[in-house]
């Protein structure tokens, strides 16, 4: 019953197409989670230089992520991204505690972009699977985004190479976009 509603679904719902922005600092794993959502594995990765970019289909909505490289000299490139993107993917490498006061500086200096004024945020607080990992609601506190009052986020704990927590930081990232929902920590 339950895949005939959801072949019904498909077929009468019309296509949503979502552009979404993905960056973080440099090793953070974002495109290790990039091809893990569209390929389904783990696929070898060296440092991005410029971008990667996929469509990701979720049930009727087509993602199109672009992962930007994140290093230092890349970074000041982000913004020629920004334009249209209606959600922003945050990835913070959990284990990374002498970059993570980095990490929030560039996330704060972007969200200050009115071309992302309206974007949602998803934060993956990633590599949880690494021992000594800050918590989910450490990274959340020390990146500042409880401060963020005017804008809607949400931070999913997520293993890049488990592919733990993508799947429910997408699902989620979906239903903000769709519904406004309010932030949360998960």
């Amino acid at each position: 019953m339950g895949a005939t509603i959801s072949r019904l679904a498909r077929r009468f719902l019309p296509k949503t197409e979502i552009r979404i922005l993905m960056v973080g600092l440099d090793a953070s794993g974002k495109t290790t989670i990039l091809y893990k959502l569209k390929l389904g594995e783990i696929v070898l990765t060296v440092p991005t230089i410029g971008f990667n970019v996929e469509t990701v289909v979720y049930k009727n909505i087509s993602f199109t992520v672009w992962d930007v490289g994140g290093q230092q000299k890349i970074r000041p490139l982000w913004r020629y991204y920004f334009q249209n993107s209606h959600g922003l993917i945050f990835v913070v490498d959990s284990n990374d505690r002498g970059r993570i006061s980095e990490a929030r500086n560039e996330l704060h200096r972007i969200l200050s972009d009115i071309e992302l004024k309206d974007a949602i945020l998803l934060v993956f607080a990633n590599k949880q699977d690494v021992p000594n990992a800050m918590s989910v609601s450490e990274v959340a506190d020390k990146l500042g985004l409880p401060t963020l009052k005017q804008r809607r986020w949400y931070i999913q704990s997520s293993s890049a190479t488990s592919g733990r927590g993508l799947y429910e930081g997408k699902l989620k990232g979906r239903l903000r976009l769709q519904h406004h929902l309010p932030c949360q920590i998960g």
